[in-house]
């Protein structure tokens, strides 16, 4: 996919949903779990290398900058450059994290996930992370940033990735789909945001429709059909699961 692309990442979080984004960890407490194990993965590609040295890594997805942190914190003297194309969520992470930003060991990019992917040189990234962003993507986008991941890491490097994974049986999918609504109910009810439960409610309908929606089987064979593998899948709980996809050495 060349620099000239037209396809580009939906505008998903804005207003108040994007203002208010820290309200996940009350209907999704596993996102914060997510966030900390793709962090985590950052020492166990460490394990991996022969020799240490200061790694690099690409953060698709800043959100608030929760993962972010995260990340840094496991990446040591490593650099990182995170990347987000909603301008209420970037407001959000630097103030977050001013720290980093201002030791240079962070760069926050207000960009389009692919856009930003495409101008990254060829094999420079020994990492590429994300959490809750991926599957926000339409399935086209997504099969060419996940290509545009391959081409900028480096041969060993890993694509860590802690999403919604929808299950392959579609009864049991439609169950926890279906347990998923009861739960946001129940807990904006108990602080009487129901504004925010029609914003929620709203956007988990994009997730599921089927140009968003990412079945775990699917897509660890386009995984694959790009160049990835092995391939591990992890932490499963739910739709939640951690996804690590190793492009091959040479």
């Amino acid at each position: 996919m060349m620099a000239g692309t037209s396809l580009r990442a939906e505008h998903l979080f804005h207003g108040a949903f994007a203002d208010e984004y820290h309200f996940l960890k009350l209907i999704c407490p596993q996102s914060l779990v997510m966030s900390e194990k793709v962090a985590q993965s950052v020492n166990a590609y460490r394990l991996e290398q022969r020799e240490p040295r200061a790694l690099t890594a690409f953060e698709i997805g800043t959100g608030t900058g929760i993962t972010t942190q995260f990340i840094l914190d496991a990446l040591g003297e490593g650099s990182l450059t995170s990347v987000d194309n909603a301008p209420a969520m970037m407001i959000q992470a630097e103030a977050h994290l001013q720290e980093p930003l201002a030791s240079g060991r962070l760069r926050l990019q207000r960009d389009d996930a692919l856009h930003a992917l495409i101008a990254l040189p060829t094999e420079s990234m020994d990492l590429v992370l994300s959490a809750y962003t991926v599957h926000n993507f339409l399935e086209g986008y997504r099969r060419e940033v996940i290509k545009e991941i391959h081409r900028v890491l480096k041969p060993g490097g890993w694509f860590v990735n802690g999403d919604r994974y929808g299950v392959d049986d579609p009864a049991e999918h439609l169950k926890t789909i279906q347990d998923e609504v009861r739960g946001f109910f129940i807990a904006f009810r108990e602080i009487n945001r129901l504004d925010l439960l029609e914003q929620w409610v709203i956007h988990l309908l994009s997730d599921e429709s089927e140009e968003h929606r990412m079945r775990l089987t699917a897509q660890i064979d386009g995984l694959q059909s790009i160049g990835f593998g092995p391939i591990t899948v992890s932490d499963r709980h739910e739709v939640n699961a951690l996804l690590i996809g190793k492009k091959p050495c040479r």
